[in-house]
């Protein structure tokens, strides 16, 4: 790598200084034409001005190649996503939400430029947290050796989000070909850097780091920046390894037109931010230098109203979204799952238990597809596979590039497979996104973002994820050991959940989960992975199809439905009741949350007129309440009693086994409720 400075005002050609002229002249018009817009109610409600960054989003744009690179642009990269290659009409059918707004067509925030196609990635309102997708996405060039690089781009500010360390620590560790551009103005939104940061430079925050090279320039100039860029990218391509580059810019707007910098900003410092005007200083030294003439560079300003004019009638012509149309994109199609289509098998061999039959699926889909990888923490360390071993042996089988450890970070865990699902549509990610399903809150935010990820960008990326959680109690665990989450997971749109409760649904879901586009939450009752009652025989190609219920035990008189570690329990109440009472009672397993068998579950109620829901998760606000809405609202017609709920009490779970006792549901608890209902 050279340290060569390659561009200055001098030997730059001329016809490359002339095209940095136009998209700066450009993106200078479009930048203080976007407000014009919401004045007019046409759009544009959110804008974030870039006047005072110039030189870096340049130099961003200009040093990126969209056949090897991947540009994760923020919502202030305006010039970076021109100087990427958008149109001045792309950027205009993004500001005004647009349905050829090649971004998403408008379904995302004015501002949020992308383009996918070419690699300029789609990235949400969460500042910062893009910096994890470049890094998982860094994983995968490396992985596949690839030629190019990831490049994160963000204002220092959010440098202070918890998600932004870990990628950055994460980079350094796996020695990851990213660049993290921090562009610097000395604000986020009113606060003033000092707030954030005891570092003059951000970056220096970072100094301690092994492999990471920090590079810094002035973010206003031009050739500084294009030189730090260019030579920020050869390091990290030729060695492998991460950078930083802190890009010193004036914010000359205020944050954004929701914003008055007049009330935390003198006089003075307002007055020193327009004396140090990037586009203008540029436009001086070329005539300075005698590059251009005066006449040259106010042709080419000519020529930029042109642009913009155009730009700004193919905006107002061109479509708007279709309001029919937001049912589209939620979830891609899930793999068929047709060798099975009722979920169903000839119940004939030996059985395994579910911990056997989630191993063996995940390694023979391992050998089905090569781009399949695993991790998460503790998930391969010699003879351990995860702190219940079911990953256990994979390491060994499939190498340590496909199955490896992550940091205790699980944003991270979670933000690097949102980030590595987008290098090709063939990979296929399943992270233990916790040792325990209620450690998984650290990753929601990543979880929220990568839920919607598809509607978002108009079916243009798919996140092809599988979470494993290890769920549930009746192990004496306690808090943030025993408690369940997917009441909490399933009010968000763009997410399939399932929770099986014996081995071939287990085994059969997890092949699917792992086969289908999207994103699916495994909840895995921890307390069964070892349990004879869970056994089952499993084929080994078995599939079991999302949305289908199945039932394990058939009735006339009363139908329950559950699903994971109180199904086991429904159908011993099941069974003692017959015996009791001689009542039967059906017992319906949903195994996918999401999406539901809502035509069994109404069928079913039809049959026996009463039904009680029964899970693990609190009966305040759990996904049961779900399922009684449903049911009251589409077959209240065929009720002889009100829908009844049997779940944990309103309270955390307790540690002793007598605490754990009073809180979770059991057989007795399921049964006195059941006679209930038998009894109406």
């Amino acid at each position: 790598m050279t340290n060569k400075k390659k561009y200055s005002i001098k030997e730059t050609p001329k016809e490359l200084l002339a095209e940095w002229f136009n998209l700066m002249t450009l993106g200078r018009a479009l930048d203080e034409k976007a407000p014009n817009y919401l004045k007019q109610a046409i759009g544009w409600s959110y804008h974030a001005p870039y006047a005072g960054h110039d030189g870096i989003q340049l130099a961003i744009g200009q040093i990126f190649d969209r056949k090897t690179d991947h540009l994760f642009p923020y919502y202030r990269d305006m010039l970076t996503s021109l100087s990427a290659g958008l149109t001045a009409e792309e950027v205009i059918f993004n500001g005004i939400s647009k349905d050829t707004d090649v971004a998403g067509g408008g379904r995302h925030m004015s501002n949020h430029f992308a383009k996918p196609e070419w690699n300029v990635h789609n990235v949400s309102s969460c500042t910062g947290n893009h910096t994890l997708h470049a890094v998982g996405i860094a994983r995968a060039l490396k992985h596949y050796k690839g030629k190019g690089v990831a490049i994160s781009s963000q204002g220092e500010s959010s440098v202070s989000e918890g998600y932004v360390y870990e990628a950055i620590n994460g980079a350094s560790k796996e020695q990851l070909p990213v660049i993290f551009v921090f562009q610097d103005n000395g604000y986020g939104i009113s606060v003033p850097k000092k707030d954030q940061t005891a570092n003059r430079k951000v970056a220096d925050n970072f100094r301690g780091l092994k492999y990471l090279k920090i590079f810094h320039c002035n973010g206003k100039d031009v050739f500084d920046s294009m030189n730090t860029m260019a030579e920020a990218k050869a390091y990290a391509i030729e060695n492998q390894m991460p950078a930083i580059v802190q890009a010193n810019c004036v914010r000359m707007g205020s944050h954004s037109n929701s914003d008055k910098h007049e009330l935390y900003r003198d006089n003075a410092e307002l007055n020193y931010v327009q004396k140090y005007d990037p586009l203008a200083k540029f436009r001086r030294l070329l005539i300075r230098y005698e590059r251009f003439t005066e006449e040259e560079l106010q042709a080419i300003e000519a020529d930029v109203k042109l642009q913009v004019k155009k730009a700004h009638r193919a905006g107002l012509t061109a479509p708007d979204p279709d309001p029919n149309s937001v049912h589209d994109f939620v979830m891609p199609e899930a793999y068929p799952a047709a060798k099975y289509p009722e979920g169903l098998h000839n119940e004939t061999g030996e059985s395994k238990k579910l911990i056997e039959g989630l191993n063996e699926t995940l390694k023979a889909e391992f050998r089905h597809n090569p781009d399949t990888f695993i991790w998460g923490q503790d998930i391969a360390n010699k003879d351990k596979g995860g702190i219940f071993n079911v990953s256990k042996g994979m390491q060994q089988e499939f190498g340590i590039e496909r199955v490896f450890n992550a940091p205790i970070a699980e944003d991270f865990i979670m933000g690097t497979a949102n980030g590595m699902s987008r290098f090709n549509d063939k990979i296929r990610i399943v992270v233990e996104g916790a040792e325990f399903a209620d450690y998984f809150w650290p990753a929601m935010e990543q979880f929220v973002e990568t839920t919607h990820e598809y509607w978002r960008t108009k079916g243009q990326y798919s996140p092809n994820i599988t979470v494993r959680l290890a769920s549930g109690g009746y192990i004496g665990g306690g808090l943030y050991h025993s408690q369940n989450i997917e009441g909490a997971l399933s009010t968000f749109p763009g997410v399939r959940i399932v929770y099986p409760s014996y081995a071939d649904d287990a085994a059969g879901l997890l092949r699917t989960s792992i086969r289908s586009k999207g994103m699916t939450v495994f909840m895995e009752p921890k307390a069964l992975y070892n349990d004879p009652k869970a056994a089952a025989v499993i084929p080994d190609d078995f599939e079991v199809p999302f949305g289908k219920a199945r039932v394990r035990r058939e009735g006339t008189d009363l139908t329950i439905i559950t699903y994971g570690n109180t199904t086991h329990m429904c159908v011993e109440v099941a069974d003692q009741i017959a015996k009791d009472l001689g009542r039967n009672v059906e017992v319906m397993d949903l195994r996918s949350l999401i999406p539901l068998d809502k035509e069994s579950i109404l069928k079913s109620v039809a049959k026996t007129n009463k039904v009680l829901v029964v899970h693990e998760d609190k009966v305040f606000s759990g996904f049961g309440a779900e399922i009684a809405a449903i049911v009251t609202e589409e077959a209240f017609e065929h009720l002889d009693a009100p829908v009844k709920r049997v779940g944990s009490t309103f309270t955390p779970v307790g540690f002793n086994r007598i605490l754990e006792k009073a809180i979770l549901p059991n057989n007795e608890k399921i049964y006195a409720a059941a006679k209930d209902l038998l009894d109406y």
